[in-house]
């Protein structure tokens, strides 16, 4: 996928990413993935306008905090199980992109233990606010 920040909406934004957050969740729709969790990367970022975003006065409180993103998924992944790393991805990013200051985000899942052949399979979603 091209760069977002190239995209019309996006470039009076400053982007905000947290990457390679390792959760341990229960995921998958097979049953030996219903026995127990599994290890999953979630990468996110958001954009957020620089008016809403720029400090002026060197105070998190004029920022948007990191500890949302977090926050956020921790509580999708309590939420119980989820069958697929799109549900997951979906609902992280439209609950992250309900928060007034953001205008978008990205946000991808990993299943890095999947296969042994390759490092991850995995998921990513984009969302722009409509006006």
């Amino acid at each position: 996928m091209p760069s977002a920040l190239i995209h019309p909406k996006l470039t009076d934004c400053r982007r905000l990413f947290l990457r390679n957050y390792e959760v341990h969740i229960n995921i998958g729709v097979h049953d030996f993935e219903k026995r127990g969790e599994q290890r999953v990367l979630i990468n996110v970022e958001l954009f957020v306008p620089l008016a809403l975003s720029t400090p002026r006065q060197d105070q998190l409180h004029e920022v948007l905090d990191y500890d949302f993103m977090r926050a956020t998924i921790a509580a999708r992944v309590e939420q119980g199980h989820i069958h697929l790393q799109e549900t997951l991805c979906d609902d992280v990013a439209h609950a992250l992109l309900s928060h007034a200051q953001v205008r978008a985000v990205r946000v991808s899942t990993e299943k890095p233990d999947v296969y042994p052949d390759c490092d991850a399979v995995g998921v990513e979603v984009f969302h722009i606010k409509q006006d």
